[in-house]
């Protein structure tokens, strides 16, 4: 008997079936150009993508996403101005908005796990989010994945990115309200897990629910003492990783507050 998936938003205590694989017809990128002064907001986005073009992001799904979302509606209204630029904001709690342009660059890690391997037009499957934060980055996800779960374990963040993301109606975004150390075990196996906060190492939990042909990408401690991506393959032969460029996020951290 199938499980009941949860109703958006949920808390943690919510159950999930499997996710289908979606498709998304492989037809190339093109920046949104407003016609009319009300189409202000897809120019701004317009003018993002193109820098994240310059910046090397070039995978068109991720692209079409960066420019569907808009990043103004997550931030405080006194940060709205800066909202297109590639900059981190704070949202509270001593947390923050990730750069446009980090984003990009983790969820186009992402849609390179061997699973979607010579499969450029394909979404991703079930995608795990640890640390929903305003819930921007869950929006672009839900662009690129056929479902997403996503938890957050600080409360004012989850109820806010449940206010940020309710006009929305994402169906196949589910928010969460819990330690996202040991994952969300009963929506596994996942596609994809990706951290926005960066711990000493992988959690082995996230291992243990990624499925093989997945990838995890997550900020860790680096030998330098500060913080490096790292991309992290489950194969047939086991775990291959990847560590990538210094970046900075904010400390993995476990419980709930």
């Amino acid at each position: 008997m199938a499980t009941q998936r949860p109703s958006f938003p949920v808390r943690l205590t919510s159950t999930a079936s499997a996710a289908t694989r979606g498709r998304m017809p492989a037809v190339p990128f093109k920046p949104m150009v407003p016609t009319t002064p009300s189409m202000a907001s897809a120019a701004v986005r317009a003018r993002m993508v193109q820098k994240l073009t310059a910046q090397g992001v070039s995978d068109p799904r991720v692209l079409r996403a960066m420019s569907a979302v808009e990043r103004h509606g997550f931030v405080d209204s006194a940060l709205v101005n800066q909202a297109y630029e590639d900059t981190s904001l704070p949202i509270g709690l001593g947390q923050t908005i990730s750069k446009p342009s980090v984003v990009a660059r983790m969820i186009e890690l992402l849609l390179g796990a061997p699973a979607l391997a010579g499969k450029p037009q394909d979404k991703l499957g079930r995608v795990l989010e640890i640390g929903t934060g305003c819930g921007y980055q869950a929006a672009v996800l839900n662009h690129v994945a056929s479902e997403v779960y996503s938890i957050e374990r600080l409360r004012g963040l989850h109820e806010r990115a449940r206010l940020n993301l309710r006009p929305f109606r994402l169906a196949t975004v589910h928010l969460m309200l819990g330690d996202g150390m040991i994952g969300y075990a009963k929506g596994a196996p996942y596609a994809g897990i990706i951290a926005a906060a960066g711990g000493e190492a992988v959690p082995q939990a996230w291992i243990d629910q990624l499925a093989v042909g997945g990838r995890i990408v997550a900020p860790t401690h680096s030998a330098s003492g500060g913080q490096a991506l790292v991309v992290i393959d489950k194969t047939p032969r086991g775990l291959e990783r990847l560590i990538l460029e210094a970046v900075h996020f904010v400390p993995l951290k476990s419980g709930i507050a």
